[in-house]
């Protein structure tokens, strides 16, 4: 269900260059949240830094809203960036195993095939 590679990069240059590689697979940044600085104005001591990027492709997602409405609870997909003990990690959940669970809609399934190519696609490219 999951899909993490790890990178010789560092937060900050695989952030960017991941970025980069959603725009240019035609998806856009809704929002990029960082966890630590997050965790920090709640007042909690958080060590480990952690970017969490909400990515989304709009045609994608009307059709899969189009199809059971109530899939908005899943949108948009996510994209991390994140250290642990000391190596830098990309990942995402794999929206074939996460629809899997929630639908039997073959036109989903089709959608979630090809918004999955793409994630591996943008993760590969960015690590």
């Amino acid at each position: 269900m999951k899909y993490i590679v790890n990178t010789q990069k560092t937060i900050e240059q695989a952030n960017k260059d991941l970025e980069e590689a959603i725009i240019r697979n035609k998806f856009g940044v809704l929002h990029t949240h960082d966890l630590k600085a997050t965790m920090k104005s709640k007042g909690v001591d958080f060590s480990d830094e952690c970017r969490i990027l909400e990515v989304c492709n709009p045609q994608k997602a009307k059709a899969v809203l189009s199809e059971d409405m109530s899939l908005n609870m899943v949108l948009p997909c996510r994209i991390s960036v994140w250290e642990e003990k000391g190596q830098v990690k990309i990942g995402a959940l794999k929206p074939t195993a996460l629809l899997s669970s929630l639908s039997n809609s073959e036109e989903l399934k089709s959608i979630a095939e090809e918004v999955e190519q793409t994630l591996l696609t943008i993760i590969e490219e960015s690590k």
